[in-house]
């Protein structure tokens, strides 16, 4: 049994949202590569994982499922992942028409410009 044409590409990697590629992408800061996972590619990020047994497993969860997660805080979106993923699908098509790079690379740089610069020490 072989998938359907439009989801097998014709190098057979596998693409989010069956769009964007994950080989591309780079994260700049050497502290943040242990933390911002995009080594394991999936189609959807839904994995039902169970990153919240061990103390820093989360680190492993992929960052775009990570980022889905995130939009599901408050009380009105408890529980509705199908809703956060369909809602990071259309932004990053807005992103994807807007400067024509790959979502996931803008979202690991915003990720990163987020970090703090440098060390700061209490004098």
């Amino acid at each position: 049994m072989s998938l359907p044409a439009a989801i097998t590409n014709s190098d057979g990697s596998i693409l989010l949202f069956n769009k964007w590629s994950f080989e591309d992408v780079k994260v700049n800061d050497l502290s943040l590569t242990d933390y911002i996972q995009i080594r394991h590619p999936v189609f959807l990020p839904h994995t039902a994982g169970r990153f919240a047994n061990k103390r820093f497993r989360k680190a492993q969860c992929d960052i775009v499922e990570r980022l889905v997660n995130s939009l599901m805080m408050h009380g009105r979106n408890n529980g509705k992942k199908l809703m956060a993923v369909r809602i990071v699908k259309h932004a990053f098509e807005i992103i994807h028409l807007l400067t024509d790079q790959n979502p996931i690379q803008v979202t690991v740089d915003a990720i990163v410009n987020t970090g703090p610069r440098e060390d700061s020490t209490r004098i």
